[in-house]
């Protein structure tokens, strides 16, 4: 019997129709609105941007309040470009504004709630609506298919402190429509692996989804180890930067290419690869994306920038402007995939991840990562945390050819890039280890930025 099928056209169904779910109606619609032409993607984006504006307007003190010191009102805000009218929002300014920043007829005990996971400083409380929340689930789907998967087939995901389901029922409804295996990346070992490995079989997934880094930890594992490797019909890498050569290994290993997805817990999913993995679509119909330059203007395609968000689907507590401290690369390229969502080549990384010359010029900490692991023999892997502008520390897992020589090289490289009045110390460890989210962060920048 094929269950997956089933599950598909039968128990997701009727779950639907019991809990008077929106996401499988909706999930079908963003089947059909991804082929049409950028320009009516754009419509849609314009329309879902006016109700927004107009929302907050009247619905919404601390946003009322941000236009009316600018001089607007909601009728001076007619697109996209119009918001830069408006000043960019900052973590800081939601935490020191979570009142004013909830609107008005929402009660917080009914609504949704999240928290970042904070690794650049404190967490912020996310509120949402249940409505809100299966949009974006049914969105999230629509680019899980883009691996080649298909909905009720069983998935397998490297994942930090997973919620397993606990309760008889809580199994069962899992088993009826998403069945999951896990991997917690907060407890990666050899005999983990091979647990998962069991049950991967017994489970049949196919797609492994998970932190980019830990789905290469998983691929190297399988390498070293000579392990039969599984297939699945897809990979989603998420979270998290994924490192060319960190691609290039779990390619080889699992023979399949990976699709990248980006997104943050705030807004959700703000871009993904699709089939052809050239770039990364823009998901236009839930979010207005911006590429701005340190002077806040945008940065032409091709050029690196600070990406700022606003979220037309989340009402309850609207991000309008919001600055995700990640940096990315707007591309003006049209995919051969025929779908009208525009790209981005690709996330360059933290905003928090840069590490400071002395001159102030910026680096990104995972380019130096990925240079020094193709180019220096002996590393393998690496984290980079910069305390102060003349103080770096270097933690390194060697590999089997590591020796001072690879020291006196590493040590040489990064004289060369950062001067000769930088002191850094090499600490060799066992392992690089996970945020509490189950994420890694290969470099972390704490000067004040």
């Amino acid at each position: 019997m094929n269950y997956s099928l089933l599950r598909r056209r039968f128990f997701e169904p009727l779950h639907a129709r019991l809990s008077s779910t929106t996401k499988l109606d909706y999930w079908l619609k963003l089947q059909r609105s991804q082929f049409l032409s950028q320009d009516e993607l754009l419509d849609i984006q314009r329309q879902r941007l006016h109700e927004l504006i107009n929302f907050v307007w009247h619905h919404n003190s601390f946003y009322r309040q941000r236009m009316e010191q600018s001089d607007l009102s909601a009728a001076d805000i007619g697109g996209p470009a119009d918001l830069r009218k408006l000043p960019v929002l900052t973590k800081a300014d939601v935490r020191l504004n979570m009142k004013g920043i909830l609107s008005h007829g929402f009660d917080k005990t009914e609504l949704q709630i999240a928290k970042t996971g904070g690794s650049t400083g404190k967490s912020l409380e996310l509120y949402f609506t249940e409505e809100c929340s299966e949009l974006r689930n049914a969105c999230a789907r629509r680019h899980d298919c883009w691996t080649g998967w298909r909905p009720g087939e069983p998935i397998a995901a490297c994942w930090g402190n997973p919620k397993l389901p606990k309760t008889l029922k809580e199994k069962i409804k899992a088993n009826l429509l998403q069945p999951y295996i896990y991997l917690d990346t907060m407890h990666v070992d050899e005999a983990a692996i091979k647990i998962f490995l069991a049950q991967w079989r017994k489970v049949k997934p196919t797609l492994l989804y998970g932190h980019a880094h830990s789905i290469y930890l998983l691929a190297d594992s399988i390498k070293t180890m000579g392990i039969d490797t599984p297939q699945p019909k897809g990979i989603l890498s998420t979270s998290m930067m994924l490192i060319p050569s960190e691609r290039k290994v779990i390619e080889e290993v699992f023979g399949i290419k990976v699709t990248d997805r980006y997104g943050c817990e705030e807004v959700s999913l703000i871009a993904s690869e699709c089939e052809q993995h050239h770039g990364m679509h823009l998901n236009i119909e839930h979010l207005v994306i911006e590429f701005l330059r340190d002077d806040g203007t945008p940065a032409s395609p091709g050029e690196p920038g600070k990406i700022v968000v606003t979220d037309l689907l989340n009402k309850a507590m609207p991000f309008i402007r919001y600055q995700v401290e990640d940096v990315g690369v707007l591309s003006d390229r049209v995919c051969s995939c025929g779908r009208g969502l525009p790209l981005m080549e690709h996330v360059t990384g933290r905003v928090a991840d840069f590490l400071i010359k002395a001159d102030g010029t910026k680096i990104a900490g995972i380019s130096i990562i990925e240079n020094t692991l193709t180019d220096i023999v002996g590393i393998g892997q690496m984290q980079l945390i910069q305390e102060k502008l003349d103080l770096i520390f270097i933690k390194i897992v060697p590999g089997p050819d590591y020796s001072t020589e690879t020291k006196e090289t590493l040590l040489s490289y990064f004289s060369g890039l950062f001067g000769t009045g930088v002191e850094f110390t090499v600490e060799l460890v066992e392992q690089i280890l996970p945020e509490p989210s189950g994420k890694y962060r290969f470099s972390i920048c704490r000067v004040k930025q």
